[in-house]
């Protein structure tokens, strides 16, 4: 071969082993908290606190991920889940998430749990453009991309389920007397406006409200205020422990109203069963999950899997908690987004990912329930359907609704 052919066959065997490397790394993209081998997650739980009830879920969100490292991993990266306790106290979840991420170097902070605690972190987590991801909360804030564009929700938001209460009383009750217990939070407050936008005209059904604080060891006096208003309809818009006590003295005051309660309270095992299943029964909520407790799918396939995964991996969790099927929900669609980042683990990819969602739907989801995002519309899930406690088990009635209502509360 002449020289010449040599030093050309040289040349072109580096410049494409150049290409090649190029094109490998170019494919490869990482922010802290990911590398070839590891994603770190991490997430914010009432672990103690007058929100405890919930830490279930990250206790669920850990089994989940445990098992995806068993079965190898997401696109070949093991999960490290960081979760870390703020007892549902702003000013530790503000320590909690500084650590995460300065200290841990977490790619994301996933489903960090309570409106109050998320409100906290949200400018923290935006001037560090690290994904506040999931934001296990109805807030209708936790939707705006425009001015944080590093937050989303999940679940569906409170104003959205107050419009749909609405919509139900206008068409069922529409001469009724409404009380209100709300949480003195945004969350709370978000589910009043909601309730209260859905009546339009007819607003002036709501006859009496009261407050409470998630801190407050008793409820008690506000609802006996409420019973005396004279109201036959009564909405608990509350945490769960407070969610329990309202449920348990409006029974023991002998008070028939027509009852709804928040769809973050509806657990059997937390709320229904601590309250008193005799107080509890014709209760109305509303749902967007299958309930491990209705006898409608004690056979349904995925439910059948959910089970067997909290026998293997979370064997102390009650399977009668719909927290812990959540949690589980949660987790399957935090790992579609990590899926659909490939090798691109940026925050940047991942919030693109997240808010390029279209058409998920978990198999433990109500049927016709979907998932969509975009980039101008963070809120994943608008759709819902009532339903009822039949003193065992909540039943499902009327279709499911879909409600965008949460653009017109950002803009």
């Amino acid at each position: 071969m002449p020289v010449r052919s040599k030093h050309l066959f040289a040349l072109t065997a580096f410049a494409v082993a150049a290409v090649v490397a190029t094109a490998a790394s170019a494919q490869k993209k990482y922010d802290a908290g990911a590398t070839d081998t590891e994603i770190k997650i991490g997430n914010i739980m009432p672990y103690s606190g007058p929100a405890s009830s919930y830490g279930v879920i990250g206790k669920t969100e850990a089994a989940f991920f445990k098992m995806i490292n068993d079965k190898g991993g997401i696109n070949g990266r093991k999960i490290d889940f960081i979760s870390y306790d703020d007892g549902y106290s702003p000013p530790k979840a503000i320590e909690q998430a500084r650590k995460l991420v300065e200290s841990d170097e977490v790619l994301l902070i996933f489903q960090p749990l309570g409106t109050p605690s998320n409100s906290a972190i949200m400018k923290y987590m935006n001037a560090k453009k690290v994904p506040q991801l999931f934001v296990a909360s109805g807030g209708t804030k936790f939707g705006d991309p425009k001015n944080f564009p590093w937050t989303m929700g999940f679940q569906p938001n409170y104003q959205s389920e107050g419009r749909i209460y609405a919509q139900y009383i206008r068409d069922k009750f529409p001469n009724s007397k409404i009380a209100v217990l709300w949480q003195n939070d945004d969350a709370g407050k978000d589910q009043f406006k909601g309730l209260k936008d859905g009546l339009g005209d007819k607003a002036n059904m709501i006859i009496a409200d009261k407050s409470y604080e998630v801190s407050d060891p008793s409820i008690d006096s506000q609802i006996v205020a409420l019973h005396d208003s004279g109201a036959d309809i009564f909405f608990s818009w509350a945490a769960p422990k407070g969610s329990a006590q309202a449920i348990r003295k409006v029974g023991e005051l002998n008070w028939k109203p027509k009852f709804f309660l928040a769809n973050t309270a509806t657990s059997v095992a937390s709320v229904l069963k601590p309250a008193g299943l005799e107080y509890s029964k014709g209760i109305i909520s509303t749902a967007y999950l299958k309930d491990p407790t209705d006898p409608t799918w004690d056979k349904d396939p995925a439910v059948v899997n959910w089970r067997a995964f909290m026998d293997k991996y979370y064997p102390d969790g009650d399977k009668a908690n719909a927290n812990n099927l959540y949690g589980y929900v949660q987790a399957e669609a935090m790992m579609q987004v990590l899926k659909q980042c490939g090798d691109n683990l940026t925050r940047e990819n991942v919030m693109k990912q997240a808010a390029s969602l279209k058409n998920f739907h978990s198999e433990l989801m109500l049927p016709g329930i979907m998932v969509n995002t975009s980039a101008d519309d963070y809120f994943p899930i608008e759709q819902m359907q009532l339903m009822k406690f039949n003193g065992e088990a909540w039943e499902l009635f009327g279709d499911v609704i879909t409600g965008e209502v949460g653009h017109e509360a950002t803009r």
